[in-house]
């Protein structure tokens, strides 16, 4: 038994994977939020509160990431968790900031969120190495 295993977050044995991965997209982008804003908050008052938790919030998202490699592709969490950190930036924007978007921005944001879908949900395909053995 790794290092990793015993440190890494497990999801119950009977989750299926795109719902595991989906969960964790969720709380990467939910995390790289909260992180960012506290980025932003130490930037602008120098506020050592908002140092220690923002780099607090990274290094769980840290090990959330690596916890998530296990059960899903590298590229498939990273895009889940960029896209929903994008679309959670822009609710931002709207509630609080009040920021319009016409129909057009809204209807892009549907299409990428329908593609990362596919993505998650779609069947996964066979790694390298095991398609090389197999034909060896």
């Amino acid at each position: 038994m790794s290092t990793s295993d015993v440190l890494l977050i497990k999801a119950p044995d009977a989750w299926p994977v795109p719902v595991v991965a989906t969960l964790a997209m969720v709380l990467l982008a939910v995390l790289d939020l909260v992180g960012a804003l506290f980025a932003k908050e130490w930037a602008e008052n120098g506020s050592i509160r908002s140092l220690v938790l923002g780099a607090g919030a990274f290094l769980v998202l840290f090990w959330v990431y690596a916890s998530s490699l296990k059960y899903a592709e590298l590229a498939v969490v990273t895009m889940g968790w960029v896209v929903m950190l994008q679309v959670g930036l822009v609710l931002i924007d709207r509630w609080r900031y009040g920021v319009e978007l016409p129909a057009g921005k809204w209807v892009a944001i549907g299409v990428v969120l329908v593609a990362q879908g596919y993505l998650v949900l779609a069947p996964g395909v066979e790694r390298a190495a095991s398609i090389a053995s197999s034909a060896g």
